[in-house]
């Protein structure tokens, strides 16, 4: 018998946790910094609006209805089309594993908080201690050396990803409870601190007060539709599988809305902490789009110049990081549930056991983050997963319910329980068929142009010295292993079905109410 969520809030919070990242508090604040604030939040409603909520909403009423993850969603709606759900899920596979070095690192600061206790002051120090402590050589050829303290912080990492969701929909349900709430609360912490201290006014105006010639910069769409995309966790198997836990009673366009404009109060909140606490050390101009930098070396200055208290400053660090664990640890067990639901449907397998075997495998994986090329090699994958295979699925998603189903009966369902309140046709049919696979498309090719225009020449990195060989093993060739991933799963299916493995081959009115 298929799980189910024990509550309605426990979706909610889950889906709310999957969608709220790192992202919400590092680079959705950076951005908003580089393109005139409330210039970029308009553009930001607006993706959210016309993009976001209609493509999470299919993905997650699709999957309620069939009861499958996202290969067996996408195969509902066209056998043709079960490819595209593993695109997601291999989406998933290739995230996770530089997600988890990240939530590596985030552990990693979060022990080494003691330390800003003795740095009051001394920004220097601050910036370099995380860079000293992972050993990067910023290189794509430095395999060689290996940072002992990160591996611990790893396998710290994997395991509490496992045991957040090793008995699925139970045990996510309750840490969710925590992992939703803490951060929300740690970051009001923060915003007050920020709000009191001298020239956070400067902050909160550079945020929120728009600078309307920023939009006539083709970059500002481009990122801030970029970030409503990544943002929600679609196009990753995530919402597909918490769909698919759904009880069929459940209200997907309330709850859909519920759970987007949570990730966008989050993501201003993160933004007041950090333009406060910027403009209150006298640091605002110094904000970067990388949440990287931000987190890790921008940010600790900001720090150690928060008070002239040493333990203060210390405190609010462990605070900091303490909220960066909690925003990280929901998105990875929500990358790997999706990942698990898809591979323990399609094959028949114990979840419990498949859950662990892609911790453990995926876990060995990443060990290649650990070394001094780790950071360059995550910069090359995180680049190019997001910017086309990401992007890519996204587009397929969408034309395959668009355009290879009709579209009608996903709405039927989307409505099937709401009351007054329903989504409408106007919003949802022209969004899923024509706007959002154009947009997409449009910001996929956007990506393509900057990247062999300019100075880059077809490499990404290129003003970093990273080498072209490592852009085609790490950049295009997990690109196309992704694109790769359904015959693979074909190829798999075959060998198995001499062994008297039956696939399951359901279409959408193959699919009993129940």
């Amino acid at each position: 018998m298929r799980e189910k969520w024990s509550s309605r809030s426990a979706f909610i919070l889950a889906a709310i946790g999957s969608a709220v990242g790192l992202g919400n508090a590092w680079r959705f604040p950076g951005l908003a910094a580089k393109y005139g604030g409330g210039a970029f939040l308009f553009v930001y409603l607006i993706a959210m609006l016309v993009i976001g909520i209609p493509l999470l909403m299919m993905e997650i009423s699709v999957a309620r209805y069939t009861r499958q993850g996202a290969p067996g969603s996408m195969r509902a709606l066209n056998k043709k089309t079960e490819g595209i759900g593993w695109l997601a899920v291999s989406n998933g596979i290739g995230i996770s594993i530089y997600y988890a070095a990240v939530f590596a690192w985030v552990i990693l600061m979060f022990v080494m908080s003691y330390k800003f206790m003795g740095m009051t002051g001394n920004t220097k120090a601050a910036s370099g201690l995380w860079a000293e402590t992972i050993k990067t050589s910023g290189t794509t050829t430095d395999f060689d050396t290996i940072s002992w303290p990160v591996v611990g912080c790893l396998i710290a990492a994997w395991a509490l990803c496992y045991l957040c969701i090793r008995n699925g929909t139970t045990t996510v349900g309750k840490v969710v409870k925590y992992t939703v709430s803490l951060p929300v609360i740690c970051l009001l912490i923060m915003a007050i601190r920020g709000i009191i201290m001298p020239g956070s006014m400067e902050g909160l105006s550079k945020l929120f007060i728009p600078d309307w010639t920023a939009l006539a910069d083709s970059n500002l769409w481009v990122d801030a539709i970029g970030q409503v995309f990544y943002s929600l966790s679609t196009s990753m198997a995530i919402m597909f599988a918490y769909g698919s836990f759904l009880d069929k009673e459940s209200n997907i366009v309330i709850d859909t809305i519920i759970i987007s404009f949570s990730d966008m109060f989050i993501s201003i909140l993160a933004g007041v902490v950090m333009f406060t606490t910027m403009a209150g050390v006298g640091m605002l101009d110094s904000m970067s789009a990388s949440g990287i930098a931000t987190a890790f070396i921008i940010y600790p200055q900001a720090i150690v110049q928060i008070s002239g208290s040493p333990v203060f400053n210390m405190i609010f660090a462990f605070i900091f990081y303490f909220c960066l664990i909690t925003l990280a640890i929901d998105s990875l067990f929500s990358i790997i549930e999706g990942i698990s639901t898809a591979v323990s449907d399609k094959f028949k397998l114990n979840k419990k056991k498949t859950t662990l075997i892609i911790c453990i495998v995926e876990g060995v994986v990443s060990l290649i983050y650990v070394t001094g090329a780790g950071l360059a090699v995550l910069d090359i994958v995180d680049y190019f997963i997001n910017s086309y295979a990401l992007i890519i699925t996204g587009i397929l998603e969408m034309i395959a319910a668009g355009w290879f189903f009709k579209t009608s009966k996903i709405l039927d369902e989307l409505n099937r329980n709401t009351g007054k309140f329903k989504m409408p046709f106007w919003w949802f049919i022209p969004s899923i068929k024509f706007i959002s696979p154009i947009v997409l498309a449009g910001l996929f090719i956007w990506n393509i142009y900057t990247l062999f225009t300019g100075e880059n020449h077809g490499i990404y990195g290129a003003k970093d010295n990273y080498a072209l060989w490592a852009n085609i093993v790490f950049g295009w060739g997990i690109v196309v292993l992704i694109l790769c991933s359904g015959l693979i799963v074909k190829l798999i299916v075959k060998l198995k079905s001499k062994h008297g493995y039956e696939e399951d081959s359901r279409t959408w009115d193959d699919f009993k109410e129940s």
